[in-house]
């Protein structure tokens, strides 16, 4: 067992039913306190005066400012109580505290990184058990003996001798420092994608781009870290290289396909596209797909590559705008004139139709039943739905020509989108 532990645990043991033992629960308890008092009035004010942009950093502050804030105070305590007695419970309590505030601050940022669901809360869970794993550990003095076990095991990759400990330090240093690339690159990406007078497609690729470069970069950092020959990868970049040109050709194909889309501005996140049989709102570009909101609630997962090949409507390329049009059959012995214009005046009247280009009724036909006619406007973000829209210029059609005497042979409902 490592001396200094050992020392710690014989001096909790011959204090504990001693006055030594509760001067120190005192320390902890009035720490825990104050730093609790402390933490609800730094918290209160916080959130009423820090500006927005601030709330991510005051986020992890206050995840941490409990257990950190409690430190400092038994650290004082400690520092006050050692020139009379024994501190190791101060000493234990500290530990505990600063493992504590890792698992805060970590689990805080595995939550801005991904998203919630499953995944996440596994890796809290392993996160949470790995640190006190390893502390309870250190506190038995058993963490040196199982390095020491760990390097004792050793083989050879190719012309390098390799231990066991190497590989683990390794794993862990390339998963922390991923961990802080992701978590630097969400932070810029918010930046990013809140400047509204960039372009959307630009600011999509700046990210993605972003990304990559902060994982590459931090897999060179973690490696050359651990001492590991950064040559050795061009065995792996080559094997790669073929993977790509053969098996992952498909893949690789629907990465760059992505890229050419956000680049050459085709298509961009809210724009309303037809593509093959499925009609929807972009909601939005991923590197590998498209995701199209479509008006029945669904989400069509679409490859990039088959927005490349394949020919795709984009109904608001030019004007973001959309045409909604209803149908309905009026009797012979009507005034015709007399019902274009109350339908036509109706129209005008709805809150989201656009003045220019102007609602228009026309006259379809003529059959046996009535006379057709359908009324077509133009309507802003048609991506809102048109439904409600529909609705509402039927029954106020219906009011208007019952309250003039014009009577209906017919009704249908047809929308169309221009």
């Amino acid at each position: 067992m490592n001396s200094e532990i050992h020392l710690v645990w014989k001096e909790l043991l011959a204090d504990i039913s001693t006055s030594v033992a509760l001067w120190q629960f005192a320390i902890i308890g009035l720490s825990c306190g104050l730093a609790w008092a402390i933490n609800g009035a730094l918290r209160a004010y916080v959130m009423q005066n820090a500006p927005e942009n601030w709330k991510l950093g005051i986020g992890g502050i206050k995840r941490v400012l409990f257990p950190l804030s409690t430190l400092i105070f038994i650290q004082l305590g400690k520092m006050v109580l050692t020139h009379w007695q024994h501190t190791s419970m101060l000493h234990l309590a500290s530990t505990l505290l600063l493992a504590m505030a890792v698992i805060r601050l970590a689990v805080y940022a595995m939550r801005y990184i991904i998203a919630p669901g499953g995944l996440l809360k596994t890796l809290e869970n392993s996160i949470s058990g790995l640190i006190w794993i390893v502390l309870a550990l250190h506190l038995s003095g058993l963490l040196p003996q199982l390095f020491q076990i760990l390097e004792d095991v050793k083989f050879k990759v190719g012309k390098h001798p390799v231990d066991l400990l190497l590989i683990l330090q390794a794993i862990l240093t390339i998963v922390v420092t991923i961990f802080i690339a992701l978590w630097f690159s969400r932070v810029i990406e918010n930046k990013v994608m809140r400047a509204e007078h960039v372009n959307v497609n630009v600011r999509v690729v700046l990210t993605k781009l972003l990304r990559m470069f902060l994982l590459f970069v931090a897999v060179m950092i973690a490696l050359s870290a651990v001492g590991l020959d950064l040559t050795l990868l061009s065995v792996f970049g080559g094997a790669l290289g073929v993977g790509l040109g053969f098996g992952l050709q498909r893949i690789a194909s629907n990465y760059i396909s992505g890229f050419i889309i956000l680049l050459d501005k085709s298509m961009q996140i809210g724009d309303i596209v037809t593509v093959d049989k499925h009609y929807g709102v972009v909601n939005d570009l991923r590197s590998r797909y498209m995701v199209l909101a479509k008006s029945d609630g669904t989400h069509a997962i679409i490859p990039n590559e088959a927005l490349i090949i394949n020919t795709v409507i984009n109904h608001s390329l030019l004007e973001h705008k959309g045409r909604v049009q209803i149908n309905l059959t009026i009797s012979h012995n009507n005034n015709l004139e007399l019902a274009i214009k109350l339908m036509h005046d109706e129209a005008m009247q709805q809150d989201r139709v656009l003045m220019k280009p102007a609602p228009e009724v026309l006259v379809r036909g003529l059959t046996e039943h009535g006379v057709d006619l359908a009324l077509g406007v133009w309507v802003m973000n048609p991506e809102v739905g048109n439904a409600a829209l529909q609705s509402s210029l039927y029954l106020a059609v219906w009011k208007v020509l019952d309250t003039n005497g014009i009577t209906f042979a017919k009704a249908e409902v047809k929308l169309l989108e221009i």
